[in-house]
């Protein structure tokens, strides 16, 4: 029997973790910086397209408990029409086809900012945020500071300007102990597309977002 039930803790504990998905449903909310401008947003379930013609705005969702201890995420994403190459160091001039911001709390904190607005999370001084960029003039890797979010935020460049299709697969752990030290809780998500600085146009989306 011991030998019965070590083999099945051995098996169990071996098992990979379940990726889980991220639906682009209704829980996501638009948060403009701007009256007159702003992105339109098509979500889909699987996928959201993302529209933005001189233009920017943020679309934020919160994650329950069950992605709180999450360590990496995979997603595609596609372009088709893009802004020109900016550097993402500039504050006012840092116009990028594609976001996505993970939102990091402390585990003691994430309970009592549950249903927080991104804007109050994103002001929130023991808040981090990891931003995966698609766009800039920056190498594939490269680790910027925020011009936003000061030592709080660290942009990430996976993709430079350009449009085409690609896969992601990011180390959450990694990227924020690098970034910041230790670990936290991811407690939210966010996209956006900026096009307002460069006055230009773009047409993308993303799919398949999974974090695990």
């Amino acid at each position: 029997m011991r030998s019965l039930l070590a083999a099945f803790l051995t098996c169990a504990f071996s098992l990979p973790v379940l990726a889980a998905p991220v639906s682009f449903d209704g829980s996501w909310k638009t948060q403009k910086f701007s009256l007159f401008s702003s992105n339109t947003y098509g979500f889909n379930g699987n996928s959201v397209s993302v529209a933005s013609d001189g233009s920017v705005s943020l679309a934020y969702r919160q994650l329950d408990t069950s992605f709180w201890d999450a360590t990496s995420a995979r997603w595609s994403w596609r372009v088709d029409e893009g802004v020109p190459a900016t550097d993402l160091r500039n504050k006012g001039g840092d116009d990028r086809n594609l976001a996505l911001y993970f939102v990091f709390l402390p585990q003691s904190e994430a309970e009592s900012l549950r249903g927080a607005s991104v804007r109050r999370l994103l002001t929130n001084n023991s808040a981090r945020v990891l931003v995966y960029v698609w766009g800039g003039a920056h190498n594939r890797g490269a680790v910027l500071s925020s011009p936003y979010l000061g030592n709080r935020g660290r942009t990430i460049v996976l993709r430079g300007s350009g449009t085409g299709s690609e896969s992601e697969n990011v180390d959450l752990a990694r990227d924020y102990a690098n970034a910041f030290g230790g670990s936290a809780a991811l407690v939210g998500i966010a996209l956006s597309g900026d096009s307002d600085d460069t006055n230009s146009r773009i047409r993308a989306s993303i799919s398949g977002l999974q974090v695990n």
